[in-house]
């Protein structure tokens, strides 16, 4: 079985969104979802397929947004204490 790397590049994503949605929420499950929205691009590159480079493209903008707003409360949380 000779498995190409584009297709290694799509079995690392479903990886990463899989343990994504078993994280209860927060930073680390923003990473993880975010890190296989990146390969699931990618992949759609390899594909040509433009479905998934958007809903990806729009994954990753949405993940960016809600660690941007993490952080920002994790440090006004930080400046009260």
């Amino acid at each position: 079985m000779n498995i190409s790397l584009f297709e290694w590049v799509g079995y690392l994503a479903s990886v990463l969104v899989a343990i994504s949605i078993t994280i209860k929420g927060g930073v680390f499950f923003r990473i993880f979802n975010m890190a296989g929205s990146v390969c699931f691009l990618i992949y759609s590159f390899f594909l040509g397929s433009i479905p998934i480079a958007i809903i990806n493209t729009y994954s990753i903008g949405i993940n960016i947004f809600h660690l941007i707003k993490l952080i920002r409360e994790k440090n006004k949380v930080g400046a009260k204490e």
